[in-house]
């Protein structure tokens, strides 16, 4: 196991640099292959004697909120970004993210990478939605034919994670919610890719306080494992439905993605550092289907690729490191030709259940492979 263990001293952004500066005391996590929470956990405590200064490679993309998880899509020529609204909820910190709390969703725009970012508002709200417990985590967005759906993971009133769908008239919102979440939904993190047939995908799920673990058949099991299925077998595995012509519900019986190794075989439940455990995310390239997704206790956004948008997909690599903050979310989304990378870290607060949102510029390499991105350049002494 490799763990780079770093204490928070201050994080700040400079209109100039974009400077974190960091003193290696204690921990800030970024783990590679432990196997339990008791090995992953952040802390944003001061430190005084600050040793290693890292640059950042990019600044937060807003300041006036706290924001995760952003989807980013290009809609009508203009950049939108689906985030989670990270708020200090004052819940105690847990392995199942109950600190996670959020109430509502921001939609932000800009004109170009790097342009003024725009908050539209709330796009919608946990009090509007019907159905809805608690704790709306990261969104998607997609449009068909002048509508615009947002899709999002919450807790109904028996505390299980549904998936939920909103229209809208406009990609900015406002969304009016549907009345019931998606027959046939479950966990978290929804993703939808538009295929160049026009059919339209839902890749979701997510472990640990996602539930995914807890699914089986399509019945939820409430006494199930609050972390991995630890039997020594394949990995719990991400689900894809395709969506009906309503975009309100799946056309099909929702299917397990196989993610497997360079022999064929699937990512064993024991392999940390590859394994599936949230933050699913799909895009295409030169014909090739790029399903890309969180390894959570070990930090890395990890991608396979597959000949179709069901898979099998083949484990390639890495493509963002670990981030400041215990958690890794993204998106990939091309713009003018050029491909982005929107992903979050804790700049801001130092505290792990309040993020922002940034993006840097994604390289697909000759061979179809994608370049490993570090958010941080090299330690300055």
């Amino acid at each position: 196991m490799t763990t780079i263990n770093l204490k928070l001293k201050k994080a700040f952004a400079s209109s100039a640099l974009g400077v974190i500066t960091l003193g290696i005391t204690s921990t800030l996590i970024f783990s590679c292959g432990s196997r339990s929470s008791e090995n992953t956990e952040t802390t944003a405590e001061t430190t005084t004697e600050p040793t290693d200064t890292l640059q950042a490679i990019s600044d937060p993309l807003v300041s006036h909120i706290y924001t995760a998880d952003p989807s980013a899509h290009v809609f009508n020529g203009r950049i939108y970004i689906y985030p989670s609204h990270d708020i200090e909820a004052g819940v105690p910190q847990d392995d199942l993210g109950s600190h996670f709390d959020m109430k509502d969703y921001h939609v932000l725009s800009m004109d170009s990478v790097g342009g003024k970012v725009t908050d539209h508002g709330v796009a919608l709200d946990i009090k509007d939605i019907t159905w809805a417990g608690r704790q709306l985590w990261a969104p998607d967005a997609a449009e068909k034919g002048g509508k615009y759906y947002l899709y999002f993971p919450v807790k109904d009133k028996e505390d299980v994670f549904k998936i939920g769908v909103a229209v809208g008239d406009s990609p900015e919102g406002p969304f009016k919610p549907e009345a019931k979440p998606i027959e046939g939904s479950y966990s978290i993190d929804p993703t939808v890719f538009k295929d160049s047939d026009g059919k339209y995908y839902m890749y979701f799920g997510g472990i640990w306080g996602g539930q995914l673990q807890r699914w089986d058949n399509g019945k939820y099991d409430a006494n199930g494992s609050k972390t991995d299925r630890d039997d020594g077998g394949p990995a719990i595995k991400p689900r894809v439905a395709r969506l009906s012509d309503n975009m309100l519900s799946f056309a099909e019986p929702v299917k397990e993605i196989d993610i497997v190794d360079e022999h064929g075989k699937p990512i064993a439940g024991s392999d940390h550092d590859r394994r599936f455990f949230e933050a699913s995310w799909l895009h295409k390239y030169n014909g090739k289907y790029y399903f890309s997704y969180s390894t959570g206790d070990t930090h890395f956004i990890a991608y396979a690729i597959g000949d179709t948008p069901y898979g099998p997909f083949t484990y390639k690599g890495v493509i963002l490191n670990p981030v400041l903050g215990w958690t890794n979310h993204h998106s990939i989304a091309e713009v003018n030709g050029k491909w982005y990378l929107f992903y979050h870290d804790v700049e801001l607060s130092g505290k792990t259940h309040l993020r922002n949102i940034k993006v840097t510029p994604l390289t697909h390499e000759a061979d179809g492979s994608i370049k490993t991105i570090s958010a941080y350049g090299k330690p300055v002494m």
